[in-house]
């Protein structure tokens, strides 16, 4: 029996192959499944069954998200598990259905694959369609990559387009503060996009690559 190496299965994922989708579920759902439970915690036992909800959030993303080459197995898994987590979180917000938009938005057309290694970023296609898929699929990534609440600030007000008093009430702040909240929410997603774009994705995921790395094994 022929073994396919990840690296072959994650290549054939990005081509759109449903069996490489499917055994890279096989593969990764255990040690997703491990870490999101250690991570969420209570929140999961709140929700219902680990096993579903994971697996059920992890082929959200496989099958919306935007499509990625990364070097490391590990840089693969600390990008999963990052958006599987937000995804279980914000099945409890009101603002789930918002992000959800926002993947399909950016898997519109032919998929956009993100390359996240240093020096083999392709060239942007040159349509005016397919850039705009490309740029929504960064920023998507991106997004994922934030801490809840500057997620939830820029969903508020960036894709569901709140008023300012609307987004204060939401999430318990003057209109002030919420104006402060958003730019500086901003400047952290243009941070994470720079980094994601240069292929930092040590520094783009922080210190939960190490730790999630450790702590799935323990």
């Amino acid at each position: 029996m022929t073994v396919v190496s990840f690296s072959q299965l994650l290549e054939r994922w990005c081509a759109g192959d449903g069996e490489a989708l499917a055994a890279l579920l096989e593969q990764e759902l255990p040690w997703i499944r491990t870490l999101v439970r250690r991570r969420l915690g209570g929140l999961l036992r709140r929700a219902g069954d680990t096993q579903d909800y994971v697996q059920e959030a992890l082929l959200d993303v496989l099958r919306l998200g935007p499509r990625f080459v990364v070097a490391e197995r590990r840089h693969f898994r600390g990008l999963i598990a990052r958006i599987v987590e937000n995804t279980l979180r914000d099945q409890h917000e009101r603002f789930t259905a918002a992000r959800r938009d926002l993947r399909r938005e950016a898997s519109l057309g032919s998929p956009t694959t993100l390359h996240l290694v240093p020096g083999a970023r392709p060239a942007t296609r040159p349509s005016d369609a397919a850039s705009r898929s490309e740029t929504g699929a960064w920023v998507c990534l991106a997004l994922e990559l934030l801490e809840p609440d500057d997620r939830r600030i820029i969903v508020l007000r960036g894709y569901r387009e709140l008023e300012f008093k609307e987004v204060a009430a939401d999430i318990g702040t003057t209109v002030k503060a919420a104006q402060m909240r958003f730019s500086r929410a901003l400047q952290r997603l243009a941070r994470k996009l720079e980094e994601l774009q240069a292929g930092r994705l040590e520094r783009a995921l922080g210190a939960a690559v190490a730790s999630d790395e450790q702590g799935a094994h323990e």
